[in-house]
Parts: structure tokens; sequence; C-alpha cells
């Protein structure tokens, strides 16, 4: 492992970090879910290994189970919640600039802003 990092909502594993892609295995706690957010540098591809929730990208909000994939282009809105009694866990393979400071926070539970915000 690269790098770790607890989150409010459960944490992140960084696995993997080259020069135009990065993988994460993701863990969301049971009742939490990450902001509403988009990137302007990266798409991210995630597969769901482990548990249920719902995820948005752009206007659409949809179930999500083990098995289920969601492509995330580049500047579209996004998040992803566990409305369930376990982890559910995905593997996240961004491509493009890979940076944790390319994140837009629109709307978050904790009341986080973007990196380099005040």
């Amino acid at each position: 492992m690269i790098d770790s990092d607890n989150r409010p909502w459960g944490r992140w594993e960084e696995y993997l970090n080259e020069p135009g892609y990065r993988v994460k295995r993701i863990i969301v706690n049971p009742g939490k879910r990450l902001s509403l957010q988009l990137h302007h540098l990266r798409a991210e591809h995630w597969a769901i290994v482990q548990g249920s929730g719902l995820v948005t990208v752009g206007d659409e909000t949809r179930t999500i189970q083990r098995g289920d994939v969601v492509f995330i282009e580049k500047g579209q809105v996004h998040r992803i919640e566990n409305n369930g009694d376990d982890f559910l866990v995905f593997i996240e393979t961004q491509y493009g600039i890979c940076v944790e400071e390319d994140i837009v926070r629109i709307e978050d539970d904790w009341g986080r802003t973007s990196p380099g915000a005040e």
C-alpha cells in the first residue's frame, strides 16, 4: 500500500499511483456518504466489490451492488452512499492527472470545502 487516509465517511487506501492512473480501495461505513463532487483533471471507474448503496452521476441516482461498475467522466458531478448495514467497498481507478487536490466539493455532510479553499 502506498498511502491511506481515514475520512468521516470511512477510509481510502491507495495501491498504485502511476503516471496517468491511480488505484484505490474505498470503504464507506454504513449510513455514510462521500461528498457530492467533481474532478476537472481525471475520470474515474468504480467497481463495487462488497455491499450495496446508491450512486449519483450527473442527474441520475441509482442503486448499486456487488458486481456493478460506474464510470464518471471528467467534470461529472458524482457521489456514492452506503444506505445499508454493512460496509460498501469499491475499487476506484482514476485516469488522467490523479492528485487529491482535484476535488471540487459541491455538498458535504461535514462542512468540508475543496482542498486549498479557506
